[in-house]
């Protein structure tokens, strides 16, 4: 290839003689500026291997809950290719319409994580259905000869040779596997394909198959995944499914849409006459609060995992997921960054690990930890409820300091492993009631019982009301449920509470025949004494003794039991639902700066660049911008000057006006005399700096251009901030 350059040369650089240094790793960038290197390296490894785990349950996790439709999706694609597999006039007969089989796989609005889930489809189709499979997106398809020359890319290997004018001959010898660069065309598609399965499938008996065939039968057929349907344009959409359905005779085609939105997407997108070239079925994912709520319900509410969210932490995450993109994957990045900051800001976080871990680390705490322990506000809470001899040695002996931490830690852990199976109970109990008083999501329940004392709401109040106008039949059934939740019974606790709840509902089931007797009695004592002859003053006297018995009749063996099982509950409630911050060395485990994670993970990009723009010191750090409030730096970068003279200009600004502004700021910048008559004088380099510092302004939306006067622009902001 030649070059239209007016000069040519080589360039030789030598290699510097000092040795490089090592990039930096994700441990040093952990460890910087630490005080003691051994406990932040501890605190990284970790970290790292808490992530690992987490991370490892979220995705078998995810993949148990996708199994199902993918599932379901892969016996579809082995069904529709069936026919080929048995041979070419099957195939015709089932295809003489001209369907292309296709799979609407609507996975619902939470964009991000559908990569995920296609990149599952793919290995489970290259594995078991077929090795030809391709995934498609919009925005590398934004024409026919674009999204054919991707599919042939990518299926056979080559280099694909695309003419504008798409009147290209084949190249010699275009069927050849091994070619490098072939013509865009379907043609040589089907070209290839037919080599490709001749050289597997029909070798002689003594020669070696090629691993393309292994675990697919012969004819195997070709993917066409579209990942977002709703971006591709109709019109290359429905000249690539009216090519293929010509050729659908000698390729088995297959295509699956993703859909984000609803099944309705490919009427809109596609006119009859090309949709009726389709054979669809539809299959339907899992939403994505659906699986939200299975990783917290796997991954936060269980005691094998160490790590804790506070409440409002707890709520962020969930009100990004709400409110923004639906994302279950963007929520386990957001867990993700909550653990590493956790472990990153808290020295004493080298004591969230595994309870026998954590006792080992106690031992090794220095000087300083142990300081770092008294000040906690948990600890000092527990401090002042000892007698003063104990308050003392917990204020001034280190090894006593240590030996109570072991005790506050083992309870710590007992604490969490009762905390989980009760709120489940009691999320079971109240899940069902009318207007779901306290949240209808387990989640719902578990914040608020992290914010306060649950049982001080109004909530569970109203909640314990309407537990005790339940129904026999629907209150047993209930606390079965629970018995099943209780039955691991991981402390001594649980197991009493799991053979108390037990007793209850084998009570439940005795008193029934008793229940049944004593209505009976209750219905027909009253009428033998009115069958009795009496004259208008018996009668009257015997209606308000039936009156006065109504309002004092004594409680059934039924409610009797169903009182004993609320206050029970109750009970269980108040013991063990108690906030975190009641329990010492709470903040070991617990992650509450929901601030800095809302400022990670909900950016307000509006308000960073303002405040780069009017104190660039905030961020460019330099000693020379650092002013006092209200002043500004002369010696600030060329936009935010120009920024800053913007501001004091109304809706139309002059920019002639503006810029010998800029050249009396920037003159002084350059400390110049004021009495000199180069200062303020507007040459060709401030020119040209202003010119760009403005067209800067206009591409971040400050200003635009108006037709009202040409040597004007318009101001699109209000005010100085």
């Amino acid at each position: 290839m030649s070059t239209s350059s007016v000069s040519k040369g080589c360039f030789v650089f030598k290699p510097s003689a000092k040795k490089r240094k090592p990039s930096p790793t994700v441990e040093d960038y952990f460890t910087h500026g630490s005080e003691n290197m051994e406990n932040s390296r501890l605190r990284f490894r970790t970290c790292q291997s808490l992530w690992e785990k987490m991370k490892t349950d979220t995705e078998l996790l995810q993949e148990e809950l996708n199994r199902k439709v993918l599932d379901s999706l892969l016996e579809f694609i082995r069904k529709s290719s069936s026919s080929f597999q048995r041979g070419t006039d099957d195939w015709r007969s089932r295809m003489r319409a001209h369907e292309i089989p296709t799979a609407a796989l609507v996975l619902g609005v939470n964009v991000p994580d559908h990569d995920m889930t296609f990149q599952s489809l793919s290995e489970q189709l290259q594995l078991s259905v077929s090795p030809f499979v391709v995934s498609l997106q919009a925005k590398e398809c934004a024409a026919l000869k674009n999204l054919i020359q991707k599919v042939l890319e990518r299926l056979m290997g080559a280099g694909v040779w695309v003419n504008d004018e798409d009147q290209c001959e084949p190249e010699q010898g275009s069927t050849s596997v091994n070619l490098k660069r072939v013509h865009c065309s379907l043609k040589t598609l089907h070209d290839w394909y037919k080599t490709v399965t001749e050289k597997t499938y029909t070798s002689t008996p003594g020669e070696k198959r090629t691993s393309i065939g292994i675990n697919v039968q012969q004819h195997p057929p070709i993917v066409v995944i579209f990942k977002d349907l709703e971006v591709f344009s109709p019109k290359v959409l429905q000249d690539f499914i009216i090519i293929c359905s010509r050729y659908i005779e000698q390729l088995p085609l297959i295509f699956v849409f993703g859909i984000a939105t609803a099944p309705s997407v490919i009427q809109h997108t596609l006119p009859h006459s090309v949709s009726s070239l389709l054979g669809i079925e539809l299959f339907q994912s899992l939403s994505c609060t659906q699986h939200l709520a299975t990783v917290i319900d796997q991954v936060i509410l269980t005691s094998e995992f160490p790590f804790k969210l506070s409440g409002k932490v707890l709520q962020v995450l969930v009100s990004i997921f709400l409110y923004h993109d639906f994302s279950v994957r963007n929520f386990i990045k957001g867990l993700q960054l909550a653990l590493l900051e956790h472990f990153h800001s808290q020295p004493l976080s080298v004591l969230c690990c595994r309870k026998q871990e954590a006792l080992g680390h106690i031992s090794k705490l220095s000087h300083q930890d142990v300081e770092r322990i008294q000040q906690l506000p948990s600890f000092m809470r527990y401090v002042e409820q000892q007698g003063p001899q104990d308050q003392v040695e917990l204020l001034t002996n280190d090894d006593h300091v240590k030996e109570v931490c072991v005790k506050l830690l083992i309870d710590l852990h007992k604490y969490h492993k009762n905390y989980y199976p009760i709120l489940r109970c009691l999320h079971v109990l109240t899940s069902s009631l009318p207007k779901y008083p306290l949240g209808k999501q387990i989640r719902e329940l578990h914040i608020s019982c992290l914010e306060k004392n649950v049982w001080d709401n109004e909530e569970y109040a109203s909640a314990m009301t309407l537990l005790r106008m339940m129904a026999k039949e629907e209150l047993v059934s209930l606390l079965q449920k629970c018995s099943v939740i209780l039955k691991p019974g991981k402390t001594k606790k649980m197991r009493a509470v799991l053979l108390r709840l037990d007793d209850l509902i084998t009570r439940f089931t005795k008193a029934d025949s008793v229940a049944e007797t004593a209505a009976e009695e209750d219905i027909t004592s009253p009428g033998k004494g009115l069958q009795k002859k009496t004259n208008l003053f018996q009668l009257q006297k015997s209606l308000l003794e039936m009156k006065e018995s109504r309002r004092t009749k004594k409680m059934s063996q039924f409610e009797i039991l169903r009182d004993e099982v609320l206050e029970f509950f109750d009970s269980l409630v108040r013991c063990h639902l108690a906030p975190p911050e009641s329990q010492p060395l709470y903040e070991v485990c617990y992650y509450s700066s929901s601030a800095v994670l809302r400022r990670h993970l909900n950016a307000t990009p509006r308000t960073s660049i303002q405040t780069a723009l009017s104190n660039p010191y905030h961020y460019l750090k330099n000693e020379s911008l650092r002013t006092e409030d209200g002043t500004f730096s002369s010696a600030a970068p060329d936009i935010c000057i120009v920024y800053k003279l913007h501001l004091e200009c109304g809706r139309l600004i002059n920019l002639y006006d503006w810029l010998e502004a800029y050249a009396t700021v920037v003159s002084a910048a350059e400390g110049k005399d004021p009495e000199s008559a180069d200062y303020g004088k507007v040459d060709e380099l401030k020119h040209a700096r202003f010119i760009q510092a403005v067209s800067e302004l206009e591409f971040l939306g400050f200003i635009k251009s108006t037709k009202q006067k040409t040597d004007h622009v318009s101001r699109l902001t209000w005010g100085g901030c």
